[in-house]
């Protein structure tokens, strides 16, 4: 099953993907609020009513010419990894972590497939990452093992990390830097679970600036795979419906290349993951 987020009238409505066309879950189910986070906290079988959805006479409109808001619009928490593949990590000049580096990112930075990814008026550094976004389907108990972690897991989508490296190194924390907005891009749809392998592992999950790969990895190669990284979240705090995880980019970033390679107004960057999907995000220079 696939969902997506789009735009009504301005306002971010939940839908359910058939093929080519979109379905938007409220209007066929009206038991489903339009709202993925708020859907899943109300524990709605998000399943049998889109299955009911596509089945029914509901209204369809096409996927390529909706406009896409970020899939969760404003998660409660979103998680971010920093250096969880290998490679990356060496680029880094660091070696493997003993413990995630975990920072996160607020509601504000995040961007829909399309929107554009917003070059800073005080920084000209800024990288791509391309990343796995885990969405949270159902309150994470504190302390629950990793044996149990992905029971809790309603999909995976992409996620373009968009970095703004010299107000990220200002400080020990990351967190500035990858806080600025439009630099969050997240879409353009999520692929439940149970369409994927145990953790999204083994798909392959490329970047592309202007059509050439800098990217190439697996998510195979993470070093803290999901259900470690919900594990040890869960020593800490509790991992609600529509919390997000954004996994940590492999290796091929702008900043560890020579020389640098910086985004730039006109470019553009594609996160692909296998099964998944394909996520653009146009480059622009953020307006006075």
């Amino acid at each position: 099953m696939k969902f997506t987020t789009y735009l009504r009238q301005g306002a971010p409505r939940l839908a359910v993907v058939d093929g080519t066309a979109l379905i938007d879950l409220n209007d066929a189910q009206p038991q489903v609020p339009a709202d993925l986070r708020l859907a899943l906290k109300a524990g709605i079988d998000l399943h049998a009513a889109s299955r009911s959805a596509v089945a029914g006479t509901a209204a369809r409109q096409a996927l390529a010419a909706a406009q896409l808001a970020p899939l969760v619009t404003e998660p409660g928490k979103t998680v971010c990894l920093g250096l969880n593949y290998f490679d990356h990590a060496k680029e880094g000049g660091r070696e493997k972590p003993d413990y995630p580096w975990f920072f996160f990112r607020g509601a504000s930075s995040l961007i829909a497939h399309n929107d554009a990814g917003v070059v800073p008026s005080v920084s000209s550094k800024f990288d791509y990452e391309a990343e796995l976004a885990v969405v949270i389907g159902r309150t994470v108990p504190r302390h629950t093992k990793e044996a149990d972690a992905l029971q809790y897991v309603f999909g995976y989508s992409c996620f373009n990390d968009m970095s703004v490296r010299d107000y990220q190194k200002r400080t020990p924390q990351w967190t500035i830097g990858k806080n600025f907005d439009g630099t969050g891009g997240f879409g353009p749809v999520l692929v439940t679970a149970d369409e994927l392998p145990p953790g999204a592992t083994g798909l392959k999950i490329q970047g592309r600036l202007n059509g050439q790969v800098m990217q190439d990895a697996n998510t195979s190669d993470m070093i803290f795979n999901v259900a470690e990284t919900i594990a040890l979240l869960a020593e800490v705090l509790t991992l609600e419906p529509g919390d997000v995880i954004v996994m940590g980019t492999p290796a091929g970033v702008g900043q560890a290349r020579t020389p640098p390679v910086w985004m730039k107004a006109g470019d553009s960057y594609e996160v692909e993951i296998e099964r998944i999907g394909t996520l653009v995000n146009p480059i622009t220079n953020e307006r006075a």
